[in-house]
């Protein structure tokens, strides 16, 4: 582990640069998709991208944007969570994520909430047994496609 960095990715540059790191967890978006969805989400959702950076060498990658609801109250919802697959188990999750739950503390939100795909055990022992969260309900999708 070299010097770790962790850096918001706001050009359309730096955020093609995560892609190849970020395609690992979302799979069905090709490259100008990606973009454009991220360049959509950071302009109409406060949608923030940033990458846990080893060197220069981008190793995990975290979505996240600060919501309001009346269920959490004011709280960061993170949208996207990967580590690139050659890295794994060396605590860049860890890392990344703790950045994330310090950026809400540092901002005044009451939570960081996020969403596990139900096959995604070794996922969901990390956010429980290494980052504490809790399992506090189901995510339910209609798809209209």
């Amino acid at each position: 582990m070299g010097k770790l960095t962790v850096k918001e990715l706001n050009s359309k540059g730096e955020i093609l640069k995560a892609f190849s790191v970020m395609s690992q967890l979302r799979t069905h978006l090709d490259e100008n998709t990606y973009l454009e969805l991220v360049l959509e989400a950071k302009d109409i959702d406060r949608y923030r991208l940033v990458a846990l950076v080893d060197g220069d060498e981008i190793v995990a990658v975290a979505g996240f944007k600060p919501m309001t609801t009346l269920y959490y109250g004011r709280f960061v919802w993170v949208c996207d969570l990967v580590t690139n697959q050659n890295y794994r188990s060396k605590g860049y999750g860890e890392k990344l994520l703790s950045w994330v739950n310090d950026w809400g503390k540092e901002n005044d939100f009451e939570s960081v909430a996020l969403s596990s795909g139900l096959n995604r055990t070794d996922a969901h022992r990390f956010y429980v047994d290494k980052m504490d969260y809790e399992k506090v309900s189901y995510v339910f999708k209609k798809s209209f496609k």
